[in-house]
């Protein structure tokens, strides 16, 4: 019989920091193929960047997580922000998008388009931010304890529907299609002060409840979900993109904003319960023995650890690596997607001189799957194999995961099945969103929109699983 509750924790120094990273309106906004506007005409809520600074209580080390509402920045900006904040080292940043679809499409190579003007000046303002919040961040860092727990939220639904009317698989809510609900969180508590410096929300969901209808600069649910968390702690809240390759909102891809708030609530209140659960820092819960009462009751007691745990907690341990993952034989060519390109805007025009404006949408969202898909092909090195780079550190009696690109819930379900006594961190869209997807080796064939476009082979995302799997058994020892 358990006569003992432990709660994952961690001992480092920890600060936090944040900065509004919002862009200007007027701005190039459209991110869906199906829009038919291009500039952003206000703001829903502001887009922030969190920055949360880790070091090792004793010796050499860091960890800067930097958490920015964005959906995906060319490789260009990530490593340039990495590079600005790493400064000689920026393999220790972690660049996490939060991955809203309300930010805009923030590429320098958009610039000729309405309102893409001012990207370029907003990319060259957020680099600068970026770098200045992770400054006061890192020297705001105090001895720490973080605090792990979970909670179970719904908001995520499987997003891979057969619609057997038209006969064809759509990214949308499946009612009958499983869903991981894990809601894992962290709490920073000062060790002199007692003090919340700042908590982590870890959640796979994609932010698309806004989309084509929607013209505001938005964080999407994310940013309702920080207000909940953050009115009730009074610290910053920092949220990290779990594997949601194929999870979504099950109300999405409306213009209401209202939505996206209720979403963010749901997520919100479901992280405060998991966090007003934790226990004191530095305590295990044990069961007391019996009290004769009007009944024989068994007390329950917070006690603090021994020495040798506090010293397991204080575990510092990274890992970097790199797994080759071929690339899919049918990759599209880039001359080809090029060509496909013009034929859409050729087509465009011509829906548009005939204002027909159902078949401008079509031809809109058509030439945008091709500039996107241009956009991926030109960013894949070459060579048979994408160069697929993770990393992975151990703080205490934690795991944080990093990986870019968008990987299936798989990832993190079968990780966390193999680890269940190990809180982990699975932060995805991390550093880059090349490769895009990492879907399931069984989902590919059928025509889901996230094979369709994948770059890799089947069985990529199951390499990547056993791959991370050995390099956490390697951490834990």
């Amino acid at each position: 019989m358990t006569t003992r509750v432990d709660t994952p924790q961690a001992r480092c120094k920890v600060g936090f920091a944040r900065a509004d990273i919002t862009p200007p309106v007027g701005i190039y906004h459209r991110m869906w193929g199906a829009a038919l506007h291009d500039r952003a005409t206000g703001v829903h809520r502001p887009l922030t960047a969190t920055a949360m600074c880790l070091e090792p209580l004793d010796g050499p080390g860091r960890l800067v997580v930097l958490g920015l509402d964005h959906c995906i920045l060319d490789g260009a900006e990530l490593t340039n922000i990495r590079t600005r904040v790493g400064r000689t080292v920026p393999d220790d940043v972690m660049v996490c998008l939060s991955h809203t679809h309300g930010s805009g499409w923030m590429s320098r190579t958009r610039a000729a388009l309405p309102g893409g003007d001012l990207i370029g000046p907003y990319l060259d303002q957020l680099a600068d931010a970026c770098e200045l919040v992770a400054r006061k961040a890192a020297g705001s860092a105090v001895p720490a304890t973080l605090l792990y727990g979970t909670a179970k939220c719904d908001l995520a639904r499987q997003r891979d529907f057969y619609d057997a009317d038209s006969k064809q698989f759509v990214c949308g809510f499946n009612p009958g299609g499983t869903s991981d609900d894990t809601a894992l969180v962290a709490k920073a508590v000062d060790d002199a002060t007692g003090e919340t410096l700042g908590t982590v929300v870890n959640y796979a969901c994609h932010p698309t409840t806004l989309a084509w209808e929607n013209t505001l600069i938005s964080p999407d649910y994310v940013g309702a979900m920080r207000a909940v968390v953050e009115d009730n702690t009074g610290a910053p809240c920092l949220f990290l993109q779990g594997a949601s390759g194929d999870l979504g909102p099950k109300e999405g891809y409306v213009g209401d904003t209202a939505v996206a708030d209720r979403n963010g609530r749901q997520l919100g209140f479901a992280a405060l319960s998991a966090l007003e659960s934790l226990p004191p820092p530095g305590t295990h819960f044990d069961f007391a023995g019996p009290v004769v009462s009007g009944a024989i009751l068994g007390a329950w007691k917070h006690v603090p650890v021994s020495g040798d745990e506090k010293g397991r907690f204080a575990t510092w341990k990274d890992r970097r690596f790199v797994v080759a993952l071929p690339y899919r034989l049918d990759l599209p060519k880039l001359d080809a997607t090029k060509a496909e390109l013009v034929k859409w805007e050729v087509e465009e025009a011509a829906a548009l001189a005939a204002d027909d404006t159902a078949r401008v949408s079509e031809c809109r969202a058509r030439a945008e799957q091709m500039r996107r898909q241009i956009t991926r092909l030109a960013a894949m090195p070459t060579g048979p194999a994408y160069p697929y780079r993770i990393a992975v550190s151990r703080l205490g009696d934690s795991v944080w995961v990093f990986c870019p690109g968008e990987l299936y819930q798989t990832f993190q379900i079968t990780l966390r099945g193999r680890f269940p006594q190990t809180a982990l961190v699975i932060a995805t869209v991390t550093n880059d969103w090349q490769p895009g997807y990492l879907p399931a080796a069984s989902s590919y064939g059928y025509g889901i929109y996230q094979e369709v476009i994948a770059a890799v082979s089947p069985g990529a995302l199951e390499t990547v699983i056993e791959a991370v799997s050995r390099e956490i058994r390697a951490l834990l020892g």
